[in-house]
């Protein structure tokens, strides 16, 4: 008995991952089907991005100034997905990043380790093939530039 595989690429619906029938490859039985969101993929693609040095953040202006309104509001924060986009199928996902990078930094080589860093993060925690990573820098941060600080809350008793 085998299942016709479904597969869905929305941010909102998870994607199959593995549908299987009764009996696997290699003789193992199937005990269920593996369901991950879009979601979960956008952010560890976002997260393997930060984490190279020489990036600024992620997002365009627009998603950047949105990100910022969002850090003032108690509770909110920014969103590890913000700058990224994702198309998840069933074996198979594809990431598009927007980012922005420090000034100094060559932006070939910058781009080239953020690509692989996520390739490596999003195969090895999700068992997705990644078949592309499309990136676009939108900006550099010159070092004279003042990022905007974050805005403590007033306390409202002494």
């Amino acid at each position: 008995m085998s299942e016709t595989p479904s597969t869905e690429t929305s941010l909102e619906k998870p994607t199959t991952t593995t549908t299987t029938a009764a009996v696997v490859p290699g003789g193992e039985r199937s005990l269920g089907k593996t369901t991950i969101a879009a979601a979960v993929v956008q952010k560890i693609a976002g997260i393997a991005a930060k984490e190279i040095d020489g990036i600024d953040s992620l997002g365009g202006s627009v998603s950047r100034a949105f990100g910022a309104i969002r850090e003032r509001i108690p509770g909110g924060g920014a969103s590890a997905g913000q700058g990224v986009s994702v198309e998840v199928g069933e074996k198979q996902a594809a990431v598009d990043l927007d980012l922005v990078v420090e000034y100094g930094i060559s932006i070939t080589e910058i781009t080239q380790a953020v690509r692989r860093n996520v390739i490596s993060a999003v195969e090895h925690m999700t068992g997705l093939e990644v078949i592309e990573v499309n990136i676009s820098v939108h900006d550099i941060v010159l070092p004279t530039e003042e990022r905007p600080a974050p805005v403590a809350a007033a306390s409202r008793v002494e």
